[in-house]
């Protein structure tokens, strides 16, 4: 069980890593604007500027999502079960939590719905 101290902790990089993805977003979604507004004067232009906006916004996806993980880490602190595992209810372990602050699942529940998703 994670001490309040670890706990404040936990939700204060949350809070932080939730902040830097707002700010990517909020760039991302303005140079997405930005190149609409860009006249392309051949097609090297245009399919440069193409790839850019789908790695864009694969980008975007991906950070849309953590924020979502980190979101429901934050909505758990309040709720008083941040750090237990979704799956089999036991601790997830500060070390796995460290690497991924809004970890959902233990190790062997993780390895489990992973292998369930392919």
């Amino acid at each position: 069980m994670l001490t309040e101290t670890e706990l404040n902790e936990f939700q204060n990089k949350l809070l932080d890593r939730r902040v830097q993805i707002e700010k990517n977003l909020r760039g991302t979604s303005l140079e997405l604007e930005g190149m609409r507004e860009l006249e392309l004067n051949d097609e090297g232009d245009f399919a440069a500027a193409s790839a850019e906006a789908v790695i864009d916004s694969a980008i975007l996806v991906q950070q849309r999502k953590e924020l979502n993980e980190i979101e429901l880490a934050l909505d758990k602190i309040k709720a008083g079960v941040f750090g237990i595992c979704e799956m089999c209810e036991d601790p997830i372990g500060r070390r796995r939590l460290e690497v991924k602050n809004f970890a959902r699942f233990c190790i062997t529940c993780r390895e489990i719905t992973e292998k369930e998703t392919k």
